[in-house]
């Protein structure tokens, strides 16, 4: 058989990413089985629970922190850079969001928008931080997002347990936000949280398709001294980037403490891992915006289905966080075999 007989008859690649999923799905389902479940039930039970119409207040809830999460690592990997400080953060947008709210001498609007603004300055500085002590001194900027996330944590942890502490619960947290403050509720877990995520991605996939910046940034990361040669200032991109990708971050700790939480809790904003989740569907997605709020999308769905799951087959959630490893990890060897094949 002639070579060129053999190129017409090879099967088509199957795209890395259905195929990772396809592939995850398939491991969890074994996983399931292994451990005596029904895996036909258990993903059953996450497809109601994620997709069926009662529930979609709850996936949309779940996944405006986890599509805001993922636009912030997604931005600057879209520059080829990496932002691992979410935590840090989002921590810090929380806790001036939930401080603003509750010392700022506003009225109602005015307070909800001055909280939100200065939630994302402080978390816009606090990660255009890193990008400075990149370009000004050589610190690794995928080390430094990620150590600073801990004085953040630990000065956050610190200030709710002590100074700002409720002494009326003798929890670390502060007091509860007024009502002025609290972000208006479109239905159930609902809030106008949902309206500002989404203006902000429509934002990002704009800048990343139809402006000069998207353009100069997406020339970054196909490769940056090529960028800098044309005449894009790399230093000065890398903060701004960087400060874009905090801001987010701030937002998305405001939208959880005036929507949700209406007071700072130590803690309450990590467990959920929204930041890890985040960069695992950027990451995805490759960096692309839009990839990525869709795969922020599916992990919603995929996580809140999670819920369900347990509640109705005792199948412990975890499983969809083993889901979501798999087919990151599976993605990274497809990727990693073609370069060694290439």
């Amino acid at each position: 058989m002639s070579e060129q007989s053999v190129r017409t008859t090879r099967l088509p690649r199957i795209p890395a990413v259905p195929l990772a999923i396809g592939i995850g799905i398939l491991i969890g389902g074994l996983l399931v089985l292994a451990s005596g479940g029904d895996p036909v039930a258990a993903y059953r039970a996450i497809l109601v629970g994620a997709l069926a119409p009662s529930n979609w207040p709850n996936t949309l809830n779940w996944a405006v922190p986890l599509v805001g999460m993922t636009l912030v690592a997604a931005l600057p990997l879209r520059g080829g850079m990496v932002n691992l400080g979410g935590d840090g953060q989002l921590v810090i947008g929380g806790l001036v969001a939930a401080l603003a709210a509750l010392y700022l001498p506003l009225p109602g609007p005015l307070l909800i928008a001055a909280s939100i603004l200065c939630a994302m300055i402080a978390s816009g500085l606090y990660a255009s931080l890193a990008a400075w002590g990149e370009t000004r001194f050589g610190i690794p900027m995928l080390i430094s997002t990620l150590l600073l996330s801990y004085p953040a944590i630990g000065i956050a942890s610190y200030l709710v347990g002590f100074p700002l502490r409720d002494m009326a619960t003798g929890l670390a947290q502060t007091r509860m936000i007024p009502e002025a403050a609290r972000l208006p509720v479109i239905a159930g877990p609902l809030n106008i949280g949902l309206i500002l995520m989404i203006v902000v991605a429509i934002a990002v996939v704009f800048f990343d398709r139809r402006t000069v910046a998207g353009y100069e940034l997406r020339m970054r990361g196909l490769n940056a001294k090529f960028a800098g040669y044309g005449g894009v200032r790399l230093a000065a991109q890398q903060i701004r980037v960087m400060f874009a990708s905090g801001a987010i971050a701030g937002l998305v700790g405001a939208i959880l403490v005036l929507g949700s939480l209406y007071r700072y809790q130590d803690g309450a904003l990590l467990t959920p891992g929204y930041t890890w989740s985040g960069l695992m569907a950027a990451l995805l997605a490759g960096g692309a915006p839009l990839g990525a709020i869709a795969a922020g999308l599916f992990f919603a769905g995929l996580q809140t289905g999670g819920f369900a799951m347990q509640r109705e087959t005792e199948i412990p959630r975890v499983l969809t966080m083993v889901l979501q490893a798999v087919i990151i990890l599976f993605l990274a060897i497809r990727h990693g075999v073609g370069r060694k094949s290439s």
